[in-house]
């Protein structure tokens, strides 16, 4: 990597470690098919990325937004609490009966659909696909 593209870039960008991290993002998206900036000159993209930082031809702040959405592992989504409310009666209403129960009895003790224990098909820990002995 040429040193006087990256003391270019220095005057930008004066935060060594934010300077990487914005080459970086733009050498990726240069990747992932992003149009040129500059002449290509048949260096690599990392090169290209600096280059487009010294001669200002990316935007910094564009750039930089992208790095941060690129990092985000958990994005929340706000729904209004009234439709939350909602959305769980409707749910609650339309699944108002357990699989495998017979609809109409009360699911309680007494009335449960096994009567034994020797009902209940065995499994044991072998039988789990993938499973190993841990020592």
């Amino acid at each position: 990597m040429a040193r006087v593209t990256v003391e270019d870039c220095v005057d930008k960008v004066p935060n060594r470690f934010k300077l990487v991290m914005l080459s970086a993002q733009r050498a990726r998206e240069i990747l992932a098919g992003s149009p040129l900036t500059v002449e290509a000159d048949n260096d690599k993209n990392p090169v290209i990325a600096l280059r487009e930082i010294a001669d200002e031809t990316v935007n910094l702040d564009e750039l930089e937004n992208a790095l941060v959405q690129s990092q985000q592992r958990h994005v929340e989504f706000d729904l209004p609490e009234e439709e939350e409310g909602e959305e769980l009666v409707e749910l609650l209403e339309s699944d108002s009966h357990v699989a495998g129960v017979d609809a109409g009895k009360p699911v309680d003790e007494e009335s449960s659909q096994i009567e034994n224990a020797s009902d209940v098909p065995e499994m044991h820990f072998e039988d789990v696909a993938g499973a190993e002995d841990v020592d």
